[in-house]
Order: structure tokens, then sequence, then C-alpha cells
């Protein structure tokens, strides 16, 4: 489903003019604070009346203030999970999420309770009060009960940024699989380009107002992953790694939390991304991919090598003393580590 915003308004000295188009998946608003990120998406929600606006999501139109049109909040079947998780502190979760079932009203779909609850692993939470969880917590319940309410999108302001970096580390995964296994769109707000990197399918980069770029992320983010690959787990070993079959050949990554069967994003950093000309011998990986050169950049003392892997596309970094050999159409391997940098989670670039 499609967002199509054209909006324009003034707050003081401060002028928002945005025009964005944004498809299904993670539609993230990157950009500094203070850019007009949050007051987008209280356009979208409804929180914000514009001077000027036209906003439609597929076929409805929420706002248009050319013709009188403005649907309240209540009637935009939208989620919101802003920065701190406003739980109902006198609920459980479970009332908590079942709250999101009563706004849903006639269209709430009760089978979606086990679905989401297992997603989101809150089955042991629900007899618990949000005094008694971490911010992780909170957070995740709130995502719930937006998701319960039926949304037909869903917005997501910095969920993560009062969240220390453990927490993050806890939540990240589970926005992920909101991603992979909902069809719900999103709309996500954040100037944190980790989170952005990880997340997005889709970046709206946000400037004094305005949107100066759309795009993938690797086009926009100039640190996006070296490699943003999809794949379906495939097993589960005993000696810690998870085992993940992807368009070109297998990889294996530490254990992943999603059962067999799950589809997955895993992320590599153009770093981590290296290439070998002839068939690697024994290494200290087991990820080796194969793969042809389509493209090389050269920047300063280093080339950014683009290769084609199966349907995936990769990023490499390499020193340019090192790419004289490389040439466009070149066959070759791709390397991947085994063990990711930082906490070891295939998500983290």
């Amino acid at each position: 489903m499609t967002l199509s915003i054209s909006l324009r308004h003034r707050m003081g000295d401060f002028r928002l003019a945005v025009d964005l188009t944004a498809p299904g998946g993670v539609t993230a608003l990157f950009g500094r604070s203070g850019s007009g990120k949050t007051s987008v998406i209280n356009a979208v929600a409804g929180l914000l009346r514009p001077d000027q606006a036209r906003i439609r999501l597929g076929d409805a139109v929420l706002t248009d203030t050319a013709h009188g049109v403005f649907v309240p909040p209540h009637r935009r079947r939208m989620g919101y999970v802003f920065q701190d998780a406003r739980l109902f502190p006198h609920l459980n979760v479970r009332s908590n999420l079942r709250y999101g079932l009563w706004c849903a009203g006639r269209r709430a779909n009760r089978s979606l309770w086990d679905p989401v609850i297992d997603m989101l692993g809150l089955g042991p939470l629900l007899a618990r009060r949000p005094g008694a969880l971490s911010g992780g917590e909170k957070q995740r319940v709130a995502i719930g009960r937006a998701l319960l309410s039926a949304p037909h999108l869903l917005l997501l302001d910095e969920p993560l940024a009062a969240l220390d970096d453990a927490r993050k580390a806890e939540i990240l995964p589970y926005l992920e699989r909101l991603r992979d296994q909902t069809d719900v769109p999103m709309l996500y707000v954040s100037h944190a380009r980790a989170e952005i990197t990880r997340l997005a399918t889709t970046v709206a980069l946000l400037d004094a107002g305005s949107v100066s770029r759309v795009g993938p992320v690797a086009t926009i983010l100039p640190e996006a992953p070296g490699a943003q690959i999809t794949g379906t787990i495939a097993a589960h070993h005993p000696d810690g790694l998870s085992e993940v079959t992807v368009s070109a050949a297998r990889l294996f990554v530490p254990t992943l939390p999603d059962a067999v069967g799950a589809c997955i994003r895993l992320n590599y950093a153009p770093r981590d991304v290296m290439i070998a000309t002839t068939p690697p011998g024994a290494l200290s990986t087991l990820n080796i991919l194969p793969a042809t050169i389509t493209t090389l950049q050269t920047d300063g003392t280093g080339v950014t090598v683009t290769l084609a892997s199966g349907t995936d596309t990769l990023t490499a970094q390499v020193p340019a003393r090192v790419a004289a050999g490389l040439t466009q159409g070149l066959p070759c391997h791709a390397i991947l580590p085994t063990l990711l940098p930082d906490t070891g989670d295939p998500g983290l670039p």
C-alpha cells in the first residue's frame, strides 16, 4: 500500500515542505534532530493539521486541505509507536494488548493474537505490569498493541531513542521480524544510521524541513551495508550456528532466535566483504559465495567493488593496491565472516 504525502506547514520560523511517495515495506525518515521528521509522521497520523496538504494511503484520502478533507486520527487505522511506550500502568501486558483489539472494534482479527504474541516474544510477559518490564519489553508490548489494532500503516517515531545499547540490541531482531513477517507498511522515524541501515527498505533523507533524496538504503546512505542478503533459515546446529539458505549458496551465522523456515535479512559491512579471484583454500570462515564483479569505483586510496551473487548485490571496500587485477564481469568469490562483529547478530552491520 503506497503512502503519498504532499505537505506544507509553518511553525514559527521553521517551514515544512515535503513531497514523498512511500512504497510498501519500511520507509525511514532519516535526518538530524529538528529536520521535521516527527512533524511529518504526526501529519500522517492526523495529530498535526497542516496549513496545506494532501495525504493519501492507498485509495483513501486522509487529508486534503484544498477540498476540506481531514479524517480524524481515530479513523485513520494507523498504529503509532512513540519513543516512550505509553502503556497503561494499571493494566498488565495482556490487558494492554487487548486494548489494541478493542480499538480495532469490528475490524479486530482475534486470530492474530497468537502470531503477534509469538513474533514479539510476549508470552512470558502477559501477566506482568509495565512497571516490571524493561524498556525493550515495553516497546515490544507497544508494537504488539499497535499491530492488534488492525492498522493499515504502522508509524514508529524513534522507538529505540530512549533505550540503551543493550535494550536496542534486544528489540532490533523483533523489528526485523515485524518487517519480514507482516504485510503492514511502516513509516519509521530515526536519526540513528545503524537502525535505518538495518531495518529500512526505503530511505527519505530530510534536511531543514524538506526531502532531499529518496531511494534504497544503499543509494541514500553512504555507509550502507556491504551485503544485505535475504535468506531462509535451513537449520540450527548444536555447535552454535544457524544455517541460512540464500540465492547463491548457504551461509552460517551465530544461532538465530527464529524458527527453521523463517525468512530473515543478513547485513554485512563493506569492510567485512572480501574478494577472491581464485577458489579459496582453507579459511577461518564457512561463508564463500560465487559472485561476479559488476562495477568498480575508485575513492581516494580505496576501491568500492559491487558484486552480483545470485539475486543478491554485495559491496566490498578494498585497497587500490589489491584491486589492480579486478575487472568488470570477472567471476570471483565473495568471502563473508561466520562470526559477525559487535554482538554477533547477523542483522548488525
